[in-house]
């Protein structure tokens, strides 16, 4: 095991300030490491679709001391309605039946909250550069060379790309994201919506094959809602997500085209969609890379094997991913020891949380007829059932015991 004098020593730079870039963040600090947090936001990003903690990950923000503050937080909601083309309710249940998760421990936040609760409890004890990212990497046997885009230099130990699904660090290191990126059929496009139906605290689902269109009231009737489309695309849309990602007309256009004709307040939600200033587009797709690192360099949460938003599990394996990380490095004096270690460790619990999209993780969104009855004969059914059943990869990894401060 590294000595904390010999951590103190150990320089490392993080790409990243969401979620796994600030957990990673305070662990190393913990630890003796000195660390440096870039991010190339003005600031923490607030706001968000609501992401939830769940299994193993709530063990890490009880021991991060902030867990309290995330149930406050906590996003109770009451209902989870299935609705069908025209707008008839097919089944009505608690959302933890639907997503295996476990009532009164899991929990369900805004984004900008975690991000907030972890970002408050590090600001104060490591180095945070907003505005920035990183340009060049140079590696050589005694650290890492980082140019960054603002035409700064600095020299590291160990660099981490912790800046999500579509990873500058990432690109840097090892090229296009084509070649770690796994289309999985679907586009979609989150944005928010005044409350035009009332609704407090629940979810409503419209499903016709291909195509759902979601509501989320996280608040009370006068708050806003969070809006949902999400479309099955057999062919990855390359115009709209590579070149075009940004803009937002395209974006725009490619959703309309694909709700045309849509019922209940499905055209009402697009029209919303197009004065929206706040829309999110993406496709869905996992990051899966054969190995995690590269020399001094490492990557942790989506950058490193995001799992989609169809599994729900993309916060949790970034708190524990970060957690194992940086444990793992203050364990073991090198660097290639350390991410070995947090790889060996770790990656079982990564793959199978990335699995439940092929076990039924897209079932809520199906492509075909045949597919949404039989979905809609087993919301039925959960409907009938005393009580949700937890789904295990959610808790398969038994968290260690955090390495000896510094």
């Amino acid at each position: 095991m590294t000595s904390p004098s010999d951590a103190a020593r150990r320089t490392v730079l993080i790409t990243g300030a969401s979620l796994a870039g600030p957990t990673l963040a305070y662990w190393l600090h913990r630890y003796g490491f000195a660390v440096t947090v870039v991010e190339k936001a003005h600031a923490p990003r607030g706001g968000g679709y609501p992401i939830d903690v769940r299994g193993t990950a709530v063990e890490v923000v009880r021991r991060m001391g902030i867990l309290p503050a995330l149930q406050v937080a906590h996003i109770d909601t009451g209902r989870f309605t299935f609705l069908d083309a025209d707008g008839g309710e097919v089944a009505a249940l608690h959302p933890s039946a639907v997503a295996g998760s476990v009532a009164g421990r899991d929990l369900e936040v805004g984004r900008g909250d975690l991000t907030a609760a972890l970002y408050e409890t590090v600001r104060d004890d490591v180095e945070f550069v907003f505005d920035d990212s990183v340009d060049t990497l140079d590696q050589h046997e005694s650290g890492v060379d980082v140019t960054f885009r603002s035409g700064g230099q600095r020299t590291f130990d160990v660099v981490v790309g912790a800046d999500g699904m579509h990873s500058g660090t990432r690109k840097v290191l090892f090229g296009p994201e084509e070649q770690f990126h796994r289309y999985l059929g679907y586009g979609f496009a989150v944005f928010t919506m005044p409350n035009f139906l009332g609704l407090t605290r629940e979810l409503l689902m419209w499903n016709t094959p291909g195509r759902a269109a979601a509501l989320y009231a996280t608040g009370d009737a006068d708050d806003d809602l969070h809006a949902f489309l999400n479309f099955h695309q057999p062919e990855q849309p390359l115009g709209v997500v590579r070149e075009g990602l940004r803009e937002p007309d395209a974006q725009r256009d490619l959703v309309a085209r694909t709700y045309a004709g849509a019922g209940w307040e499905v055209t009402r939600i697009v029209e919303a969609m197009h004065q929206a200033d706040d829309l999110f587009f993406d496709t869905a797709g996992q990051i899966r890379m054969l190995s995690w690192s590269s020399g001094r360099v490492a990557f942790v949460g989506d950058a490193a094997y995001a799992p989609s938003f169809l599994t729900g599990q993309g916060s949790s394996l970034a708190l524990v991913g970060a957690y194992m990380l940086a444990r793992s490095l203050a364990t073991h004096g090198d660097h290639v020891d350390a991410f070995a270690a947090y790889e060996r460790d770790t990656r079982e619990f990564v793959t199978m949380n990335q699995a439940l999209v092929d076990k039924g993780g897209a079932r809520l969104f199906p492509t075909t007829a045949e597919a949404l009855e039989q979905r809609n004969a087993r919301l039925r059914d959960l409907v009938a059932m005393p009580a949700s059943t937890p789904q295990p990869a959610h808790s398969a990894l038994v968290l260690p015991a955090p390495a000896p401060a510094a």
